[in-house]
């Protein structure tokens, strides 16, 4: 058992309740406490907190959201394991958006990471109180009642007791002093880490009964479909109606016009023209019957393939050399045995989730009620306050299922236009975007292009390091004429190398954006991902050393990063999912004719990890046959959906590597459903292998990390099975698939 200093303040307990339960909450936000007042007057800060009913039913209320990552099974099995509950009890309860359960923003692969320790906390302490009112009830020592499995056992007499039985003692015992806040050992685990538990909403998965903002419903509530500018922040010049308002159902047609955020703050909305009707197919069809005059504004001349080649001139100049940096790459290029430079380039990526951005919002009586698929639903509650002039607290954020999100639905932009029609029709409306709104008005993931100069000496060894990128950033959309990359986004492997290279430069080179863009799957990971990945290989190439023996005498001694964080970057863990990789992989068997292997390695949202693809190549058609990855992210809560996300995200990976590319011409974005942008299907997948690394380091992320090693582990197995090397993508513009 490890005992967990804790402050008292941090655990309050409920009594009373209507229900007849208990209610005990923790604070996991201390610097940042709002206090909660319940209809009994008694005050409490339910950041996190379990509710147990007399009949033993355990409530666990999540506060993350639901996208198919599991989060709401792995937080519940995270407060039972330290509870020591069981699991045919447990059930959960989603949190509406509110700043009192603290963080709720579902994104940078950070819920476990940053939430593992608290739920213990919780689970740990509610079973304190447990065995405390057991030993009470007995009249025993507290040291001889211990929980096991929804039972406190008294190893004196044999005596067992139900949990639910002892709701009414527990509400006499007092907050547990920090010594009997104990944790269990990672030996007694049943649930963290383990293949024992089902998800807990896999029934309703399973059987078609889980809430999605889709299936979100109220009494004579509309349903509105928008039609935007074709070119970003355009404007309506003008519009005709009537042959929308012959089709039947449609009721209304409303013009709306962008809401644009302050500087650093929300997404606004895009504007345009609403069709409300009283079915969705209805107002689909309204919308294509308008007859639209559009201003298009600043952005008309946007051609995508016309930015590439002057993002690539940029690059091949000198641009703005950032930190860190060190020694002097010039004297290493003069002096080199050999030099080596390459350029690579990737476009606009969409996120594309199976459920498109929709919102149900009702306004009225001086209050807003929302349901939707939201990833960040207090940034949607602050946004609306904004924007529409509620008090935070007349403000409710429901939080649907998420179909799918990989950052799109972070965005509260498709919200906003819900609210804003309710308001104006003073009716719930509900918005859905029909598959070509998603693909043709998101926030993309950025086009980039990269130069990478390196040197070798005599031993082929690595001497030099110059690396020049270039893409929109993510700061244009909140914030204008952010022409640059950002410092975060450089320090997603750019500025964050891993290899110890003697002499190093990174340079930014200027990128206006034209379209809104925002983060995606691992987000400018992608990027450095695919740059470095593939120049370590074409290094390894040009040295005549095995790729993966170059990568592990490249990342040097095995050392501990001395950078303030909670998760310094160990080089020793990187060299191990290497290691586990070829292992995984049988990296030095025989293939046969027509195929290759490659390898990559990345280190992301402080987790590790390495892939091999194999590929086969056909009449210049590339298959990729079966896809190694090994990851290391700590300490895990549900095995079976830490290897769901990383085969996710292989396939994810393969979408964007094979096809994902948004482009545009005269400011539009030519794609418009999955037809133009393809994802990989069941006909594409390999064979995928995931193996998990087991240590008792801290919990790192899992959503995000498996994504940035597909796309160079790919085209580096094509250079290994034909000798070309493909240094942009998608494939499909090589014709290889």
């Amino acid at each position: 058992m490890e005992k967990i200093q804790m402050k008292r303040r941090d655990f309050v307990k409920i009594v009373g309740l209507a229900s007849g339960g208990l209610i005990l909450g923790c604070n996991v936000s201390p610097e940042k406490i709002v206090i909660n007042t319940l209809e009994d007057g008694i005050s409490f800060v339910p950041n996190l907190f379990i509710q147990l009913q007399k009949d033993g039913k355990v409530t666990i209320v999540v506060a993350r959201s639901e996208m198919g990552q599991g989060i709401r099974t792995s937080m519940a099995s995270a407060i039972a394991e330290d509870l020591e509950a069981d699991w045919q009890y447990v059930s959960v309860q989603q949190a509406t958006g509110d700043a009192k359960f603290g963080n709720q923003n579902t994104d940078g692969s950070r819920s476990i990471r940053t939430l593992l320790r608290p739920m213990r906390k919780m689970g740990a302490m509610a079973r304190s109180i447990l065995e405390q009112a057991a030993a009470k009830k007995w009249g025993t020592s507290v040291e001889n009642c211990k929980a096991e499995n929804h039972f406190i056992v008294n190893s004196s007499s044999g005596e067992k007791v139900f949990f639910g039985d002892l709701v009414e003692e527990a509400k006499t015992i007092p907050i547990p002093s920090d010594e009997n806040i104990i944790l269990k050992d990672k030996k007694d685990f049943k649930y963290i880490g383990k293949k024992v538990i089902r998800g807990i909403d896999m029934e309703d998965f399973l059987h078609g009964k889980s809430k999605y903002g889709l299936d979100a419903r109220l009494p004579n509530m509309k349903y509105a479909s928008i039609a935007r500018s074709p070119v970003t922040f355009g404007s309506v010049k003008s519009y005709d109606s009537s042959d929308t308002e012959e089709i039947s159902g449609v009721e209304q047609v409303v013009q709306l016009d962008r809401l644009i955020p302050p500087a650093g703050q929300f997404f606004g909305m895009l504007g345009g023209v609403a069709v409300v009707a009283n079915n969705t197919w209805s107002a689909f069809q309204g919308k294509n019957n308008l007859n639209i005059e559009w201003n298009s504004g600043i952005n008309e001349s946007y051609d995508s393939e016309k930015f590439k080649e002057k993002l690539i001139d940029r690059i091949h100049n000198t641009a703005k050399v950032v930190p860190p940096f060190k020694g002097d790459v010039t004297k290493a290029f003069n002096n080199a045995d050999k030099v080596i430079e390459a350029t690579y380039t990737m476009p606009h990526l969409a996120h594309a989730p199976m459920e498109v951005p929709n919102a149900l919002a009702w306004v009225r009586d001086g209050k807003c009620d929302v349901w939707a698929p939201v990833q960040d639903p207090q940034t949607v509650r602050a946004e609306i306050a904004h924007f529409f002039g509620f008090a935070i607290e007349d403000i409710t954020i429901n939080v649907m299922m998420l179909g799918g999100a990989f950052g799109r639905k972070s965005k509260s932009d498709f919200v906003v236009e819900a609210v804003s029609l309710s308001q104006k029709i003073k009716a719930p409306v509900q918005v859905v975007w029909s598959r070509e709104d998603d693909i043709q008005h998101s926030f993309y993931h950025a086009q980039n292009a990269q130069y990478v100069k390196g040197s070798l000496d005599k031993n082929g060894n690595v001497t030099g390091w110059l690396h020049r990128v270039a893409f929109p950033s993510i700061t244009s959309s909140f914030k204008p004429m952010s022409d640059y990359i950002a410092g975060f986004e450089l320090g997603m492997g750019f500025t964050n190398n891993p290899y110890n290279i003697p002499n190093i430069q990174i340079e930014n080179a200027k990128a206006e954006s034209h379209l809104r863009i925002g983060w995606l799957r691992s987000v400018s990971n992608i990027i450095s991902g695919f740059g470095i990945n593939s120049f370590v290989d074409e290094l390894a190439v040009a040295s005549g050393k095995d790729a993966i023996d170059f990568r592990l005498n490249l990342l040097g001694e095995d050392k501990i990063s001395t950078e303030k964080s909670p998760h310094p970057f160990n080089v020793a863990r990187l060299k191990n999912v290497l290691l586990e990789a070829k292992k995984l992989s049988d990296w030095e068997r025989e293939l046969p004719e027509g195929h290759g292997l490659g390898v990559a390695i990345h280190y992301s949202f402080y987790s590790y990890v390495a892939t091999v693809a194999e590929v086969s190549v056909k009449s210049k058609k590339v298959k990729i046959e079966n896809i190694y990855s090994v990851l290391d992210c700590g300490m895990y809560v549900n095995r079976d959906a830490v290897i769901n996300q990383m085969e996710g995200a292989a396939i994810f990976g393969m979408s964007i590597t094979m096809f994902g590319k948004i482009s545009t011409k005269n400011g539009a974005v030519d794609q418009s459903n999955f037809h133009d942008y393809q994802m990989t299907r069941m006909i594409d997948a390999p064979n995928i292998h995931v193996h998990l690394v087991d240590n008792d380091e801290d919990p790192t992320g899992v959503g995000e990390p498996g994504v940035p090693p597909v796309s160079a582990a790919i085209t580096n197995a094509i250079f290994s099975a034909t000798g070309k090397r493909v240094r942009s993508l998608p494939l499909s513009d090589h014709g290889m698939v």
